[in-house]
């Protein structure tokens, strides 16, 4: 593996990454505050949110709680490194350093709860520990059919190519919009996709008659 996809930036995701790897049964974050606030933390009436359920209870405290002093990471690179580690069905507890015995015994922290369940490690490292080589542009079918079919990604459905990528490289998959809606392992390099857009599978040379990004090898983001 290249060396930049080992290079993620900071310890919090690093150590999300690597408790997906060991299947570790929780994720401890330490930081320089006793747990994600509602508001920044000298605010008046700020208060320490004690559980996370959902990533929607996290509309507007998202950025806020203030910087660490522990690792790299503030308190924004914590909570992804929380939603990496949940969306793979690992409890994450965020507590202050100087207090982590407290916060493991419930008295302080906040826990925040999987949304998920653990997730292949192939897929996970696909979603989280990969960078994109290229786009793909669909179509608006091809969008249903990749998000609500869970269905192989086929030359047909696809509208522009970008980038410069070889087979089994990591690319991005937007819709019409722009919005990125998946990422997958493309089975193509980029210099032979153009001339395959738009076509039925049926309609093309044996060597090319397969998906452009198989549905086993795809992430919906």
């Amino acid at each position: 593996m290249a060396t930049h996809e080992i290079r993620f930036g900071d310890n919090d995701r690093l150590a999300a990454l690597v408790a997906h790897l060991v299947r570790a049964d929780a994720l401890v974050l330490l930081s320089d505050v006793d747990g994600l606030y509602s508001a920044e933390p000298r605010r008046a009436g700020a208060r320490v949110l004690s559980e996370v359920h959902s990533l929607d209870e996290l509309a507007g405290v998202r950025l806020r709680g203030g910087s660490s002093g522990v690792g790299t990471g503030g308190m924004a690179t914590k909570i992804e490194a929380a939603t990496i580690a949940t969306s793979s069905g690992i409890p994450v507890l965020l507590a202050a350093a100087t207090s982590v015995g407290d916060a493991l015994e419930g008295r302080n922290g906040t826990a925040f709860h999987p949304t998920a369940d653990r997730t292949a490690s192939r897929l996970f490292w696909l979603q989280h520990a990969t960078k994109p080589r290229g786009r793909l542009i669909l179509d608006a079918g091809a969008v249903t059919a990749v998000v609500m079919r869970r269905a192989s990604l086929l030359p047909a459905g696809i509208v522009e190519v970008s980038g410069d990528f070889e087979s089994g490289d990591p690319v991005e998959l937007l819709g019409p919009d722009g919005a990125v809606v998946g990422r997958g392992l493309v089975s193509y390099d980029s210099a032979d996709l153009p001339a395959l857009l738009g076509h039925k599978t049926r309609d093309l040379p044996a060597e090319y008659r397969r998906e452009v990004v198989h549905r086993d090898d795809l992430v919906l983001l």
